[in-house]
């Protein structure tokens, strides 16, 4: 058995060896389209492909999450040695959003934690960050509003979106529940985890709950409170130096945040994409449905729309709508150039690759 598994893992540091050449010869070739590139590091299209391609060719044992995330953070490293990324997000440490930021643009980027959504756009706008990632839906509670408001005002384009698990979790400086006297949390996430807190802590009604800017921020808050608890992602647990009382206390298994990477890059076509656009139209019977018609009669596939108050007139709205394609394609364009005359108003937010 000895011999066996000795022969066994000479094969596996072969392999390794090969694979250490192979990872440095792509990074040789990422340094050379880095200089022929005129300095543009991050095309997210491109790497879009590159991992379509990786998970179509995959044969396992290792699942395409698997094999995303192992050449995403290969890509990462790659990529940092043109020029490293600054990306904001909203923070403090450990929050969702920087796991969002993780799983897109891997570990070798810098971070720009900020305080608030509106921060994160200011970063990107001034120049101090390259981009940065802010939530704009969660599967649970809906959208965001601040970020669909910042969107309608800002000069930035949306470059891509992330799709993340969000799994909470109950955290405090000791595991007896019954001790907990408070519990911080952003308000989506009491809302997400209100059917578990009522089943399990049975004193609820007893129990302060307070709101706070981030989960990460609830969790470092009960770091320094021996009686209280916070709702949190575990990540945010081991930042603070938190027990985890209870993980995946969200009442829906399947609860999803969904991100857009913003900056000031036009993203090209990579095949597989979305376009978000705002637009307003005049109050009168109809109208909606004359609007929406153009992307009925070119085939078009809407996948979200919200409204918001325009802030421009009592009872006034803008409507938010992602459609499947990208801007370049043909019937999208003929889509959007007949709403752009139907519309009161329109603005293309951007086109980017669906969420891997």
């Amino acid at each position: 058995m000895t011999e066996q598994l000795k022969q066994l893992r000479d094969k596996i540091d072969a392999i390794d060896n090969e694979l250490l050449k192979l990872i440095n010869a792509r990074a040789e070739l990422a340094q050379e389209i880095g200089r022929r590139k005129n300095g543009v590091t991050y095309r997210p299209e491109r790497e879009s492909q590159v991992l379509t391609r990786l998970q179509q060719l995959n044969s396992g044992p290792l699942t395409s999450e698997r094999v995303t995330q192992l050449f995403t953070e290969i890509i990462s490293a790659c990529r940092a040695m043109e020029e490293p990324l600054t990306v904001a997000y909203l923070g403090p440490q450990g929050t969702f959003s920087e796991e969002a930021v993780t799983k897109r643009f891997g570990n070798t980027v810098l971070t720009l934690a900020c305080h608030t959504i509106d921060d994160v756009f200011r970063e990107v706008e001034s120049g101090s960050a390259h981009y940065g990632v802010v939530p704009v839906e969660n599967s649970t509670e809906g959208a965001v509003g601040r970020t669909m408001d910042l969107l309608l005002q800002t000069s930035l384009t949306v470059c891509g979106e992330i799709e993340l698990a969000v799994h909470q979790c109950l955290m405090a400086q000791q595991s007896d529940l019954a001790a907990i006297q408070k519990i911080y949390s952003h308000p989506q996430s009491f809302a997400q985890c209100l059917g578990w807190l009522k089943t399990h802590l049975p004193n609820l009604q007893t129990i302060a709950r307070i709101d706070a800017a981030s989960n990460a921020d609830a969790a470092s808050r009960a770091a320094t409170d021996q009686n209280a608890a916070a709702i949190a992602g575990k990540k945010a647990a081991a930042v603070f130096g938190l027990t985890i009382c209870a993980k995946n206390i969200e009442d829906e298994p399947n609860n999803t945040t969904r991100f857009l990477v913003i900056g000031t890059q036009q993203v090209s076509v990579s095949g597989k994409d979305k376009t978000s656009i705002v637009l307003s139209t005049s109050n009168r019977p109809g109208a909606i449905h004359e609007l929406l018609a153009p992307l009925a009669r070119y085939q078009v596939s809407m996948t979200r729309l919200e409204s918001r108050p325009s802030r421009k007139g009592l009872w006034e709205y803008v409507f938010f709508i992602d459609i499947e394609g990208h801007q370049e394609n043909e019937n999208i364009a003929k889509a959007l150039e007949e709403l752009r005359n139907n519309a009161t108003f329109l603005k293309i937010l951007g086109s980017y690759p669906a969420a891997q």
